[in-house]
């Protein structure tokens, strides 16, 4: 009895065999028929189920678009968010030095520049302008029927006495520039530069050349003008600097980030652990930091 349970027994291993190697070989795979020998090869041919995660799936994962945004809009903020403090300190601190001194020379150049022009308002006249051209037309070549029109008035400002200011601008037609209407930005700027409008200085000698002769009050005028300037040039280039310092920092932030998540390494998987009788698949965690 005995006998017979093993003999039936081992057929049925052996018929189970002969269907398990007949389905492998559908597979490709090279089966001798021994159950001993092909368990082997099936066995040595077998791949561990795995699974490895992008950086997307990373926990802590730091966005590099979002880095570079932070940072385009405050320098160092995009550092601080990846974690790079000394560099978001240094970010941090440009921009603040930056800003000062584009404050403090933007400020200081309003402040010269309403200096000049109150003394360009004492002490240059238009009045005494037109006067000139009035009295030398024929010396100066001024243009037939040039003639401006002056209303004498001690209670008017000179500006103000002038009836047409196009008739200023007529009798200029002669000469390179046309003086701008009082207070723009030119009207400053033309008084002090070219000496046509020497005239209509406080120090002006009508005996001179007028085309030749600049008084010393115009050339101290052009320096005021000039320290403005200055003033406001480096408030310029500190604007520039400020600009340079969010790109850099922009660009920095995106690749601290970009190594952040290099150095971060994570990778999930299912590994097999193999028992008597059976296998198990145990989801395990690897996660390395590298510095």
């Amino acid at each position: 009895m005995k006998k017979s349970i093993f003999k039936y027994h081992l057929l049925s291993l052996l018929f189970f065999a002969v269907n398990f190697a007949q389905n492998i070989e559908l597979e490709n795979y090279k089966l001798t028929g021994n159950l001993l020998a092909d368990s082997k090869i099936v066995l040595n041919d077998y791949n561990e189920l795995s699974a490895v995660f992008a950086l997307d799936d990373l926990p802590n994962k730091k966005s590099p678009a979002l880095a570079g945004v932070m940072s385009l809009v405050l320098p160092g903020s995009g550092e601080l968010y990846v974690g790079e403090y000394l560099k978001a300190a240094i970010f941090f601190a440009v921009e603040a030095a930056l800003i000062t001194v584009a404050v403090v020379n933007n400020n200081q150049g309003d402040d010269l520049t309403a200096e000049f022009e109150a003394f360009a308002d004492e002490h240059w006249s238009v009045v005494k302008y037109a006067e000139y051209f009035n009295a030398h037309k024929d010396e100066l070549g001024l243009p037939e029927g040039c003639n401006i029109n002056i209303t004498e008035d001690p209670n008017l400002l000179p500006w103000e006495q002038i009836d047409n200011w196009n008739e200023i601008n007529f009798c200029e037609s002669v000469f390179s520039h046309h003086l701008p209407k009082y207070g723009e930005q030119q009207y400053y700027e033309l008084i002090g530069k070219y000496p046509q409008y020497s005239t209509g200085w406080d120090e002006f000698d009508p005996a001179v050349d007028v085309f030749r002769y600049v008084p010393q009050i115009m050339k101290d005028y052009s320096a005021m003008r000039g320290n403005a300037n200055d003033a406001y040039n480096v408030a310029s280039k500190a604007v520039i600097g400020l600009y340079i310092n969010h790109l850099l920092s922009a660009i920095d932030a995106v690749w601290s980030a970009a190594t952040y998540n290099k150095n971060l390494a994570i990778t999930m998987r299912v590994q097999n652990i193999q028992f008597t009788d059976k296998i198990e698949f145990v989801p395990t965690l690897n996660i390395s930091y590298n510095f």
